[in-house]
């Protein structure tokens, strides 16, 4: 049968209604149609006071299946949970900075312009290579052929206009 659309589990499990407080987006690869079997839903959340933040996500979800919650050392601390349901996987995200400034949702931006630009033939290369088992940023940086660290060069491509962008998937292909 399936797990349901990510759309339909967001809705099922009142994710962003829940974390609405936080300004919620969803990144990551089901809303760029790049999900795989085992893909998550990743929210990114605006949390400049992490413990809020901690607090409201173990009010909202700290009974789901598989809940865990952790916050990183050092810099703005960013919070992060896991846990389960309606046939998903849930990653939630909160950090001090505006979610339009934070490198996952920067990351998503560029991948969605480069999707849009290269059409079905790109999302296919990059499916396949993400099916042979690369993480999403190094699939997009080997499909358009960049070198050094992956997370670096696709999020280089952000400051670029969609003409650029669309010289560098012409030349991949």
């Amino acid at each position: 049968m399936g797990r349901p659309d990510y759309r339909d589990a967001l809705t099922r499990m009142d994710v962003l209604a829940r974390l609405a407080a936080f300004d919620p987006h969803v990144a990551g690869t089901p809303p760029l149609g790049l999900a795989l079997a085992g893909s998550d839903i990743d929210v990114l959340c605006h949390a400049p006071d992490p413990d809020c933040f901690a607090s409201a996500v173990w009010q909202a979800f700290g009974g789901c299946q598989g809940f865990a919650m952790w916050q990183w050392q050092g810099g703005d601390r960013p919070v992060i949970a896991r846990f389960e349901g309606a046939g998903w996987i849930f990653e939630l995200f909160g950090q001090a900075r505006p979610v339009a400034a934070q490198l996952g949702w920067r990351h998503f931006v560029v991948e969605r312009r480069l999707l849009s630009i290269g059409g079905a033939p790109f999302a296919r290369t990059v499916r396949a290579l993400r099916e042979d088992g690369l993480k999403t940023e190094p699939a997009f940086a080997a499909a358009l052929g960049l070198a050094g660290d992956p997370y670096q060069a696709v999020l280089a491509l952000e400051r670029l206009d969609d003409r650029a962008l669309a010289r560098i998937v012409a030349r991949a292909g």
